[in-house]
């Protein structure tokens, strides 16, 4: 072995950013995969990298014994105390192997196992260097081109632009530099690969912390971010010094600072958002610059309805449905925008049709409206003490007045709490199309009268032979409005 390999593991060591240790292992490692081609895969055979030297010593560890009986394995106490005066019968003595005469395939092979030896420990500073560094911008040169894939230089590594997360309409030329968001670093079979987006939201975010100090500092916080490449994007940000204006800061003077952003991001228009605890708030600020007259918030499904004036509803939704897409990104509400008159046309509506419930007047179908019950089905469907308590009427009459409801819904609730009852003077043979054939199939079947039949089910009335789903459906209505109308006349 060379004299100077120290120098050259610690040129190497230098070069590749690997730690001397292993690549001294590496060495052993090779020399001892090499002389196991040359004296044998049986052989008990030691690799020690000797620093004094600078060679890899080889030791074939051989049992001491009175009487060899194979030469290979074993060696005698005499031959042993020459080697080492304390040798005793039973002791493994390590017996140093000339490596001069390796021979060209041997060192070949040891060369080839150094080789990748190093360049896996390479791959491994590569990938423990970027690993935590996903989510951050990066700085690179695209190196190559490969069906819209952008292979970028990014000093010892490689990274990889795929075309999806490319901006659309952004061309890059081999040479250019180009600043990119770290999507992800994993190990591959070829090595580490990190891949980058120009399209990811968080983009966006450093860019702003980059230029805006506050944000660095602890200032301003950036709450969220959504984008749509290209065209438009939101920020939303919060200042925790009531003195600092956290979009005035993110405008900086004259907009330089959001115009730098801008810039990289090749002309996409951005909205900054002042963040607010109050989600209706905050769904008005991520609206802008649209003006909201009215929000209806359903709180358990994270819905809100959102009431402008007329001229502002093309505003509010934006080119395509943009401006609410991002509003709706941003704040993790999902978002639904109606004009004033469209609303109160809805209003309207809904108000009328509560008002065909017995005992519910115009005054009562606005309070009934205005506490978010919109539909019979609502009123149907509601818990008669809550209602009584939001609309601010006796439970008594509300209780009719879900029981009506109910009745003219016929919903499962009312199947549950308000059992259809038998009239005087009704019988299946009153039902429309029901002959004295169908009375009798009913009849054995278990439906002797109407309100059995309107306590049915579409699937246990179907299984009677003859009467399919939809007669079944038919004969339940059937029985329905035959009780209510008896009961009402």
């Amino acid at each position: 072995m060379a004299q100077n390999l120290n120098f050259i593991i610690e040129q190497v060591g230098r070069d590749k950013g690997i730690d001397k240790e292993i690549i001294i292992e590496a060495l052993e490692s090779a020399v001892l995969t090499a002389s196991r081609r040359k004296f044998g895969a049986q052989k008990d055979i030691e690799a020690h990298y000797n620093v004094e030297s600078g060679e890899v010593e080889l030791f074939q560890f051989m049992n001491v014994v009175e009487t060899v009986e194979d030469p290979e394995t074993e060696i005698s106490l005499e031959e042993a105390r020459k080697l080492d005066e304390g040798a005793e019968i039973g002791d493994s003595l390590g017996v140093k192997l000339d490596t001069s005469n390796f021979g060209r395939i041997a060192a070949q092979t040891a060369k080839q196992v150094i080789i990748q030896r190093v360049r896996d420990a390479e791959r491994e500073n590569i990938y423990n260097e970027f690993k935590d560094r996903k989510g951050e911008l990066i700085t690179g040169t695209v190196q190559r081109i490969e069906r819209g894939n952008l292979y970028v230089n990014i000093g010892r590594a490689e990274a990889v632009l795929y075309s999806r997360e490319q901006v659309p309409g952004e061309s890059y030329r081999q040479g250019e530099r180009i600043r990119a968001y770290v999507l992800d670093v994993q190990r591959t079979a070829r090595g580490p690969m990190i891949f980058l987006s120009r399209t990811h939201p968080g983009l966006l975010v450093k860019l702003f912390e980059m230029e805006v100090p506050e944000i660095s500092e602890g200032i301003i916080r950036i709450v969220s971010a959504a984008r749509e490449p290209r065209e438009r994007a939101k920020i939303a940000v919060y200042s925790r010094d009531s003195d600092v204006d956290p979009v005035g800061a993110c405008v900086g003077m004259r907009g330089s600072r959001v115009q730098s952003v801008v810039q990289e991001l090749r002309g996409e228009r951005i909205d900054i958002v002042p963040y607010a605890e109050d989600p209706a708030k905050y769904v008005c600020n991520a609206l802008s610059p649209a003006k909201v007259s009215t929000v209806y918030i359903d709180e358990e499904n994270r819905y809100m309805e959102v009431i402008v004036p007329d001229d502002q509803l093309s505003l509010a939704i934006g080119k395509k449905g943009q401006n609410v897409r991002l509003a709706s990104k941003l704040t993790g509400w999902k978002i639904d925008i109606k004009s004033e008159s469209k609303m109160e046309r809805m209003s309207e509506e809904a108000r009328e049709a509560l008002k065909t419930i017995p005992n519910v007047g115009d005054v009562m179908s606005r309070v009934l409206y205005n506490e978010g019950y919109r539909s019979i089905e609502d009123i149907a469907n509601a818990e008669p003490e809550e209602l009584a308590r939001k609309a601010g009427i006796s439970l008594k009459t509300v209780e009719k007045i879900v029981a009506s409801a109910r009745e003219m819904a016929r919903t499962p609730e009312a199947a549950e709490t308000a059992e259809p009852a038998d009239q005087p003077g009704v019988s299946l043979g009153n039902l429309p199309g029901v002959g004295a054939k169908t009375v009798a199939l009913l009849e054995s079947h278990g439906f002797e009268t109407v309100a059995a039949v309107a306590r049915g089910t579409a699937g246990e009335l179907s299984r009677i032979p003859g009467i399919g789903e939809k007669r079944a459906e038919k004969l339940i209505q059937a029985a329905w409005e035959l009780l209510a109308q008896k009961q009402n006349g």
